[in-house]
C-alpha cells in the first residue's frame, strides 16, 4: 500500500515517473483506469483547484469523489493521542481513519498548519494520524509540512514550458501578504524542483528560514539529481538569469516575531518584495512566472507580472489534474 504525503513518498525516481505518466496521458487520454473506484475527500480547509480537480480526475477515469467537510456536515475530528475529548472534537482520527476505509479505495486529506509552529508543522500530526489508521492508500491535498500536489504541477509546468527541468536555475521568492501563511507550498516546490534536478535559488527576507529538516531533505535530492540550491537574502540577486520565477509567501519563524503585532510589521516592512515587472527584467528574457494560486493581486504579485505573457499560473493549475490522475494511479500500482 502506498501512500504519498510528502515529496519523500516518491523520491526523485518516484517524482519522475508521476511526471512522465502525467506528460503522456496529457497527450493521449487513458480513458477508464479507475472504474468503480471510489476516493474519499476530507477537507479541513477550504479549496477551489485542489477539490475540482480530484473530483475531475475520479470522474472523468469512471469512478467517483465523496467529499466530506469536517465541521459542516461531519463531526469535527481529534487527532491528539490521549486527548481528553471533552470540547467540540467529537471524534476522533483514530477511528475516522479507518471506518472510511472500509467505504473507499483511497483518501485524500487537506489539513493546513494549525498555527502550532515550525515543529509541529514539521511534525504534520493531523494527516500523519490518518496516515497511520487508514488501511487504504492516502494521498495529501496539502498538510502542514507540504503540498506535494501542487509541487508536481510546478515541476509538470517547467518541464512543458522548458522542455527539460534539469540543471534549470529557477527562483522561489518569498512574496508580502496581509498575514503569515504556512510554508507547506514553498517547502512542497523547493523539494519537487530538486528532486526533478533544478539549479533552485530560494530568496527570503531574514527570520523567514524554511525548516532545517526541509532544506536538508532539498540538498539530498539535489545531490542525487545533479541540481543545487543556494539562500539569500537578497532577492535581485537570486533573479539574474533564472529561467522561472516562483514567488510565495510564508511566515517568519517564531523566534522572528512571535506576537500577530510583531508578525504583521514584519510583513508589512517588505512590502518591496511584491514581484514586478522590474523584478521579472532581471531573469533571463524567457523568464516564465509562476504561483501556486489562490494570489492577492497586487499585494503578494502585482497585476503587470499575473497578467504578462510569462505568467504560467493557469497552466500551472491545470496541470494539478494531470499530475493528480497519474499520481492515484501510482499509488495504486499503476
Amino acid at each position: 500500500m502506498k501512500h504519498v504525503t510528502r515529496i519523500q513518498d516518491l523520491g526523485p525516481e518516484g517524482v519522475e515517473a508521476v511526471l512522465s505518466q502525467a506528460a503522456a496521458w496529457k497527450l493521449k487520454d487513458p480513458g477508464h483506469i479507475f472504474p468503480g473506484k471510489l476516493l474519499g475527500m476530507v477537507f479541513f480547509n477550504p479549496s477551489l483547484r485542489t477539490r475540482t480537480s480530484f473530483e475531475a480526475v475520479m470522474l472523468r477515469a469512471g469512478g467517483h469523489a465523496i467529499v466530506l467537510d469536517v465541521g459542516s456536515g461531519v463531526w469535527k475530528l481529534e487527532d491528539r493521542p490521549g486527548a481528553v475529548m471533552n470540547a467540540d472534537r467529537a471524534e476522533h482520527i483514530k477511528e475516522a481513519s479507518p471506518v472510511l476505509s472500509r467505504f473507499v479505495d483511497m483518501l485524500g486529506i487537506r489539513t493546513f498548519s494549525q498555527g502550532g509552529g515550525d515543529e509541529e508543522d514539521e511534525a504534520d500530526p493531523v494527516i500523519n494520524a490518518f496516515r497511520k489508521w487508514a488501511t487504504v492508500p492516502v494521498v495529501s491535498m496539502e498538510s502542514a509540512r507540504e503540498h506535494p500536489c501542487q509541487g508536481l504541477a510546478d515541476a509538470l509546468t517547467l518541464r512543458e514550458t522548458f522542455g527539460t527541468t534539469k540543471k534549470l536555475p529557477v527562483t522561489l521568492t518569498w512574496a508580502p501578504h496581509i498575514k503569515p501563511l504556512p510554508k507547506a507550498v514553498p517547502n512542497s516546490f523547493l523539494l519537487s524542483a530538486a528532486a526533478a534536478g533544478c539549479e533552485v535559488r530560494v530568496a527570503h527576507p531574514p527570520g523567514f528560514d524554511l525548516h532545517p529538516a526541509v532544506r536538508a531533505e532539498a540538498e539530498a535530492y539535489a545531490k542525487a539529481t545533479g541540481g543545487s540550491i543556494t539562500y539569500t537574502h537578497d532577492q535581485d540577486e537570486a533573479l539574474v538569469g533564472s529561467r522561472a520565477v516562483y514567488a510565495k509567501s510564508w511566515g517568519p519563524t517564531a523566534q522572528t516575531a512571535s506576537t500577530p503585532t510583531d508578525v504583521a510589521a514584519l510583513l508589512a516592512s517588505y512590502s518591496g518584495w511584491m514581484p514586478t515587472r522590474r523584478h521579472m527584467g532581471k531573469a533571463a528574457k524567457d523568464a516564465a512566472f509562476l504561483h501556486c494560486l489562490p494570489v492577492r493581486r497586487n499585494v503578494e504579485v502585482a497585476d503587470e507580472v499575473l497578467d504578462h505573457a510569462s505568467s504560467r499560473v493557469v497552466d500551472e493549475a491545470g496541470n494539478r489534474y494531470h499530475v493528480q490522475r497519474a499520481l492515484l494511479a501510482w499509488m495504486r500500482g499503476g
